[in-house]
């Protein structure tokens, strides 16, 4: 049985079918998804080699690699062959990949729409199962100063400190503030909370000449703003 085992193992391949070797030879962009996450897990298990393995685990989340990284260790652990290591091993590349996303959308980060604001911060609550709030702020020329969390809560709602807010925008400069945060349910329409929050912060802001330019409420592919939508 060792001795099967041994036979998927990546480095018992042929040449031609090692996702290494084909990486190093004829570069990263050759390589399909399924075998990118071979290599990150080195072998298969006794009925299935490495790729074959993640072209099941990929297939089961649609193959799609937003979806994959949604899986949880433990889910990742029900496929045969996938132990812990190998799961957290795969849960960390796309941490890495996400977290890349974001910082290139932050390189761009001059603010010129809602969907630049989606762009910007889609990657970092787009996909969270329980709601976050976020303030970006700006400088005058609309450029992205700073984005901070400001609330972490269920998928019920989130608690908005509008001095912590405040006094964070004086202190890195900021003459404009959006607000962003994320509806888990994938629902779109802006909550009566969700309006409040935003009028005490513009309220708030407009004593210190600071203008809140738009709140964005964001799910995984959708947005819906306030200042589109005429109700800032």
């Amino acid at each position: 049985m060792q001795e099967k085992l041994a036979s998927f193992s990546i480095k018992n391949w042929s040449q031609d079918d090692q996702p290494r070797e084909k990486l190093r030879h004829k570069g990263r962009e050759v390589l399909s998804d399924a075998e990118l996450v071979a290599i990150l897990i080195g072998s298969g298990n006794k009925e299935e080699s490495a790729v074959a393995l993640c072209k099941r685990i990929l297939a089961s989340a649609n193959n799609n690699l937003s979806e994959l990284g949604k899986l949880s260790i433990n889910q990742l652990k029900g496929f045969k062959g996938i132990g812990e290591a190998k799961a957290i091993t795969i849960a960390a590349a796309l941490e890495l990949g996400r977290r890349r996303r974001g910082e290139e959308a932050l390189e761009k980060s001059k603010i010129t729409s809602s969907k630049s604001v989606f762009e910007l911060m889609q990657p970092q609550i787009g996909e969270l199962d329980h709601e976050e709030f976020w303030i970006v702020y700006l400088n005058n020329s609309n450029k992205v100063i700073q984005k901070n969390r400001l609330s972490k809560g269920g998928i019920t709602g989130t608690l908005v400190d509008i001095r912590l807010v405040l006094k964070n925008a004086l202190e890195v400069g900021a003459t404009g503030l959006i607000l962003a945060h994320n509806h888990p349910s994938g629902a779109l329409k802006p909550s009566e909370a969700d309006r409040r929050i935003t009028n005490k912060l513009k309220k708030a802001a407009e004593s210190i000449d600071i203008k809140v330019l738009d709140h964005v409420i964001i799910t995984e592919k959708a947005y819906f703003s306030f200042a589109d939508e005429i109700i800032l």
